[in-house]
């Protein structure tokens, strides 16, 4: 394949995919489309670095200009992603029901807060337990939110990091080898 023709299918597919990225970053600062827990401050400090704006998305717009800058911020969204993956939202739950350690109904990550279990067991007790997600109480849907929305993120950013690798390579080639002119 010609580096142009190549270019020409990696940069359109990096600006579809920079977008997908920034829409699933603004609607994790809104879960369950309610402006209402932005403006209380209850939203996850995954969400609020929003990865997938300057991540997944401007770097990626950005990128046929600086191809190893989106690389860079395709992984750094990846990262963040999946900690907020891991992490689990921020929610408002009862903790004394909840690990028995805690006071009341409060906001905070129930997922992360375990105390004495390996993060192994929490990650397949909140991942893999769906009955443990009732434990958060609002927003309502919030652990789905969260799940599908991050899980979008890394899956965006990880073909984000291969088209980009794609197109570091493609100019590197097209620098050395020529830019097919006349074929």
């Amino acid at each position: 394949m010609c580096v142009g023709k190549c270019s020409r299918i990696v940069g359109p597919c990096l600006l579809v995919l920079g977008t997908l990225s920034m829409a699933a970053n603004i609607l994790l600062l809104f879960p369950g489309g309610a402006s209402k827990y932005l403006v209380e401050g209850h939203i996850s400090k995954d969400a609020k670095a929003m990865p997938g704006i300057w991540g997944g998305g401007i770097t990626a717009f950005i990128s046929a200009v600086l191809s190893k800058l989106a690389l860079l911020g395709a992984a750094a969204c990846f990262v963040l992603s999946g900690v907020g993956l891991t992490n689990g939202p921020l929610c408002f739950y009862n903790a004394s029901e909840h690990g028995g350690g805690g006071h009341g109904m409060l906001w905070g990550y129930p997922f992360l807060d375990t105390g004495s279990q390996k993060p192994d067991t929490r990650a397949e007790n909140y991942l893999h337990n769906h009955r443990t997600w009732s434990i958060c109480l609002e927003p309502v849907g919030v652990v789905t939110w969260n799940i599908v929305l991050f899980s979008l993120l890394l899956l965006v950013s990880a073909a984000e990091m291969v088209l980009a690798s794609i197109q570091i390579l493609n100019g590197c080639l097209g620098c050395l080898c020529g830019f097919c002119e006349g074929k």
